[in-house]
């Protein structure tokens, strides 16, 4: 082989080396993919449910599960282990992304996180408070929590479409409302969606947090010791009555988010190191044959795992099957709403139909929009640099995009209520519709006019 075909065939590889993104960039690019693949799940599971396969799409839902062995064995409709089974690993990456905002992202600084902060709080406030003014009492007041949700992959993937029409900060502004909004969601079924508790299976799940929090404290930094406790912290929760999708948050938080080599002590080693690699090579350019080169890029790569931490790596490798094949597994299962064109008239009438949207549609752009408008004028905060609030009312809109957390906490709320829940899942779909392309016009063309 010549030395010119020889470059050929390696240039393709070496370019990996050059396709760097930062975290902030790497999780847009994920968020915008894995909306655009959301919507898609959703438009096909609403055109299955109105179609002839609607009653097998029913009856595979419905299709038990088992797992486990003679006397110890869990069994629940495909549905449910949709729900609380891999959800548990969307919440394990909700979890994971609160804490590495709390410690080293956008809330990590009380002044800059005060913003977003107070925003989020108007966001998930006043859809609340309108839900439950058009729903007081009865079976309906159970859906309270459904209008407070953003979708943060849907919400980012529809501002990511504006491109360089939006600043950068407001993608950022975003992405910190809406985890703050998915921990004040998290809350939420926390405190106020639980069944009867189990006191000697929450037990368990305390006893087994502890086990965590030692593991973290001890230094423990490989993932096998944490999953396989958190599959019995996931068990304990679902025996315990309180969501069984929150091990997840819990587990995250246990996760180390301290790298065992700080940078410089890693650059010092790789020095040393590509001087051995190199001195390998020269006894024998072919990786295949020689051993000590391998060993010695091993080692390499054994480094590289830990000059990152566990917390950062495991969030980054669970992002894309998470994104990419659970959310939309959950939309498939989730999305496929009849629609009685004969009864659409009611829905709009429709309490629970009518307090979600309007909770999604105006009352996230009035919280959001008032609350950060007062926190300014009051003096508690400031506009991040370079937005304005053109920007903060485009983002209001978008906060309406309620989907995945908003579908969640309504099956929750609505369970044994299968009338409301279609009125609410009818409603959320609608209110993040219109949500999603008011916030998208709404910020092309004051973006467009404020350049010109």
């Amino acid at each position: 082989m010549t030395e010119k075909t020889q470059k050929e065939y390696i240039a393709p590889w070496e370019k990996a080396f050059d396709w760097v993104l930062t975290p902030f960039e790497a999780f847009i690019h994920r968020q915008t993919t894995s909306g655009i693949l959301l919507m898609l799940c959703a438009i096909a599971a609403i055109i299955i449910a109105n179609s002839p396969w609607s009653e097998a799409y029913k009856q595979l839902l419905n299709l038990p599960f088992t797992i486990g062995v003679p006397g110890f064995q869990l069994s629940k409709s495909l549905h449910h282990w949709i729900n609380d089974g891999l959800m548990a690993l969307f919440f394990f990456i909700v979890g994971l992304e609160l804490k590495r905002e709390i410690l080293v992202g956008e809330l990590a600084e009380p002044k800059q996180a005060l913003f977003p902060v107070i925003a989020a709080v108007g966001g998930m406030v006043v859809p609340v408070l309108i839900y439950m003014g058009l729903n007081p009492a009865g079976p309906a007041f159970h859906g309270w929590g459904v209008p407070m949700a953003t979708d943060i992959a849907f919400a980012l993937g529809t501002l990511a479409l504006l491109g360089k029409r939006i600043p950068k900060n407001l993608l950022t502004f975003l992405v910190a409302l809406a985890i703050i909004d998915d921990l004040g969601a998290v809350v939420v079924i926390a405190l106020f969606y639980t069944e009867t508790i189990s006191l000697p299976a929450l037990a368990l799940a305390v006893a087994v947090l502890g086990l965590l929090a030692a593991l973290n404290l001890g230094g423990i930094r490989r993932p096998l010791p944490y999953m396989l406790l958190g599959i019995i912290l996931w068990i304990a929760m679902l025996k315990s009555g309180i969501h069984a999708t929150l091990a997840g948050v819990f587990l995250a938080f246990t996760i180390p988010m301290q790298p065992k080599y700080d940078p410089v002590r890693f650059l010092s080693q790789i020095k040393g190191m590509v001087g051995q690699i190199r001195q390998a090579y020269k006894h024998e350019d072919n990786i295949v044959k020689n051993d000590e080169l391998r060993s010695r890029i091993r080692a390499l790569e054994k480094g590289v795992h830990l000059v990152q931490a566990p917390a950062q790596t495991l969030e980054r490798n669970l992002h894309l099957p998470v994104a990419y094949i659970i959310i939309p597994i959950f939309a498939l299962a989730n999305a496929g709403i009849p629609v009685g064109w004969a009864s659409l008239g009611s829905v709009v009438t429709h309490p629970v139909a009518l307090g979600i949207a309007a909770g999604l549609f105006f009352g996230k752009l009035i919280g959001i929009t008032g609350f950060s408008w007062l926190a300014v004028k009051l003096g508690l905060t400031a506009l991040p640099q370079g937005l304005n609030f053109k920007h903060i009312i485009g983002v209001g809109l978008m906060g309406g995009i309620g989907f995945t957390m908003s579908i969640f906490i309504a099956e929750l709320g609505f369970s044994g209520q299968p009338d409301n829940l279609l009125m609410a899942k009818t409603a959320i779909l609608v209110a993040s519709v219109l949500a999603g392309v008011s916030g998208f016009l709404w910020l092309y063309f004051t973006a467009k006019s404020d350049k010109q």
